[in-house]
């Protein structure tokens, strides 16, 4: 028979275990760990999904989700079929694949302002990164242990979008617009990596600075744009 519990409560075991799989990566954590973090008995872990499997597919899908439970499956959940964890992943990387104000930017030729252009990039990329942190340190602590994700993450969703703003650097690199670099690639990936230590790690700092997140975000915007676009 199907299981009711509080939605608060579903909130909380989808919190803890995404805390607990991010701290530890997936071959390490057991049910027993989430268990003891949520504060139940394994066997009542249990009553909510059946699997590590289910659990992880469900932290995946629900990490960063504002309203997670409007459709929250019969409990326990069921293992997830093989390659359904992945097919999750891979399809919601594919939405997020080209942020849209980067994919506009590259889709046209005549620029008015480049500094306008490219604070708007950053920003939408640091909002975007931002409000999928949560999953985005999933993917990245736990594909060490999952090569599928790993191959979709590190290779896809990661070096997709480096290509991407490779692409739109290189080009106003040509056309003189911005500051010249010998590598477009090792340019959009430094600025990635900016925004994603300061959208994403800097938040499981064992030992972080206090910082506001709108003073992060702008100051990393100003960095950036003051470092490529010409005076």
């Amino acid at each position: 028979m199907a299981r009711s519990i509080p939605e608060d409560r579903l909130e909380r075991l989808v919190d803890v275990a995404t805390q607990v799989f991010i701290e530890q990566g997936y071959a390490r954590t057991q049910m027993a760990d989430v268990a003891a973090a949520l504060g139940v008995a394994k066997g009542t872990l249990y009553g909510y999904v059946e699997s590590k499997e289910a659990l992880f597919d469900v932290v995946a899908r629900y990490a960063d989700a504002s309203q997670p439970f409007a459709k929250w499956p019969a409990l326990p959940v069921p293992t997830p079929k093989p390659g359904a964890t992945v097919k999750y992943v891979r399809e919601r990387l594919a939405e997020h694949a080209a942020p849209p104000v980067l994919a506009k930017a590259l889709a046209q030729r005549r620029v008015v302002s480049i500094r306008a252009e490219m604070e708007g990039i950053v920003r939408d990329l640091y909002d975007l990164v931002a409000q999928n942190r949560r999953g985005i340190k999933l993917l990245d602590r736990s594909a060490r242990d999952y090569p599928e994700l790993a191959a979709l993450w590190f290779e896809g969703g990661r070096g997709g979008l480096i290509g991407l703003l490779a692409q739109y650097i290189d080009d106003r690199m040509r056309r003189k617009l911005l500051r010249a670099f010998p590598d477009a690639a090792v340019v959009a990936r430094l600025v990635i990596e900016t925004v994603v230590f300061w959208a994403v790690h800097r938040h499981w700092d064992p030992h972080p600075q206090p910082v506001d997140e709108a003073v992060a975000k702008d100051t990393v915007v100003r960095f950036v744009v003051n470092a490529l676009v010409k005076e």
